[in-house]
């Protein structure tokens, strides 16, 4: 069962409701089962959208919202039971556990949408629906109005205005509740022990996918059920590859690891990056290029506060990055000049971070009416500075090639500033070399 209580579905789905036009009904589907091979499945993960507004967490499955409804206004299309089904794939909740455990109004089978939806719809004036996301649905969707449309000489009212749900769901999910932000905080804790774990496994001759493994197993040993997104694990110049997946290499002396990677717990995820020496001691210039970005991290944090905009922080990475460059000779120049050209870009070109939530990458819009939004509470992102000097880098001294180095931690903004869920992972270079060493003594 969801972390998440009964009650706050509820809510939820009341907040939708209640923007919603009168005379209108939403309709979403679950997520489909994805087919890894021939009849192989992936592990199976609810669509985020759908997950928020009903904790149900099974496939072939429909919810109708329909504000106003007599006999109830949340209606859940689901699987019935089947013993026989259930004994190969699982047990299922059925139409009444649809509505005792997880609040439906109403519940009927699946394989009776065809017959029951049209007349659900037939009547309303507008459809809201998550447009350009599931085209098959979408088809469904739009032969279920023809059926209304089809009858329409006989009286039967098709709706005539159909309207993407997405703005009004993604700006719901950008505000976390409290228990919502409990589920990412032990997300966050799953994955801080996770890389701890990695680092103190750390050794030369082994591979990136060893410590992916250990990874895996304090994700896996926290009770998720999977990570987050695809696992980083970079060695040496796979550093500089920002979204690096082949995690095969070997670990070599004198190279550093970025290790990208966070669990999800009941479909809310973390994300955080750690880079730290294969030796377990920084180089004279690793050290200072971590430095750096560790400099401009905080500096980030310092920007994150209700009334802050999004930009502030990113803002603060820039100045706080391009001013050492500058100062380790990587680049020459005004740093005024050099921000402005944006010559900074050819180190760090990516984002200081972006939303987090249900999905890594999460909803929600970065602008409102072409000024960046402004930051308020329970709101959660990412702050992830970050320097790559390429190992093909003619233009930098050889000493400073091959250098990869990403800081990232999850952050909720309070009313005071903001809090950050990852902390439980080592930050600084005396903290990190301490773990290690510690490792490597209670081996020896």
């Amino acid at each position: 069962m969801s972390h998440i209580p009964k009650a706050e579905y509820a809510r939820r789905r009341k907040a939708l409701m209640a923007q919603m036009v009168p005379n209108s009904i939403a309709i979403l589907p679950a997520a489909a089962v994805a087919i890894r091979n021939r009849d192989v499945e992936h592990v199976y993960r609810q669509d985020s959208d759908f997950q928020y507004l009903s904790g149900f967490p099974e496939p072939e499955a429909v919810i109708a919202l329909i504000p106003g409804r007599e006999h109830g206004e949340y209606v859940l299309f689901c699987r019935e039971r089947n013993p026989e089904r259930e004994l190969w794939d699982g047990l299922r909740a059925g139409q009444e556990g649809a509505v005792r455990d997880f609040g439906a109004d109403d519940a009927f089978p699946i394989t009776d949408i065809d017959e029951i939806l049209p007349g659900l719809i037939e009547g309303r004036e507008r459809v809201y629906s998550a447009m350009g996301s599931n085209p098959e649905f979408d088809r469904r969707l739009m032969d279920w109005i023809n059926v209304i449309r089809s009858k329409a000489r006989l009286g039967a009212q098709p709706p005539n205005e159909f309207v993407a749900l997405d703005h009004l769901l993604h700006d719901m999910r950008l505000y976390k509740s409290a228990a919502e932000v409990k589920v990412m905080r032990a997300a966050a804790d799953i994955s801080a022990r996770a890389h701890v774990r990695a680092m103190q496994a750390c050794r030369a001759g082994l591979h990136e996918y060893s410590l992916e493994a250990e990874l895996d197993y304090e994700f896996r040993k926290g009770g998720a059920r999977m990570p987050a997104y695809g696992s980083i694990v970079a060695a040496g110049r796979n550093g500089c590859i920002l979204h690096y997946q082949q995690n095969d290499a070997p670990l070599k002396d004198g190279d550093l690891v970025l290790i990208d990677a966070g669990c999800e717990i009941d479909c809310y995820a973390s994300d955080i990056t750690r880079t730290f020496p294969v030796s377990g001691r920084f180089s004279p210039e690793q050290k200072a290029i971590y430095e750096l970005v560790l400099k401009a991290q905080a500096a980030a944090f310092a920007e994150i506060a209700p009334g802050k905009h999004w930009n502030h922080a990113h803002e603060a990475t820039v100045r706080v990055i391009t001013a050492g460059l500058v100062e380790l000779g990587l680049l020459e120049g005004d740093v005024q000049a050099l921000i402005e050209s944006e010559a900074y870009r050819a180190f760090y070109m990516h984002r200081a971070g972006h939303w987090l939530g249900m999905d890594v990458h999460d909803v929600g819009e970065y602008k409102v009416g072409g000024e960046w939004r402004v930051l308020e509470p329970g709101m959660a992102l990412t702050v992830e500075p970050g320097i790559y000097i390429g190992a093909d880098n003619q233009a930098v001294a050889k000493k400073w090639r091959g250098i990869g180095v990403r800081i990232e931690d999850d952050v909720v903004v309070t009313r005071q500033g903001c809090e950050i869920l990852t902390s439980g992972v080592p930050r600084t270079v005396a903290e990190i070399e301490a773990l290690m060493q510690a490792a490597r003594k209670a081996v020896a």
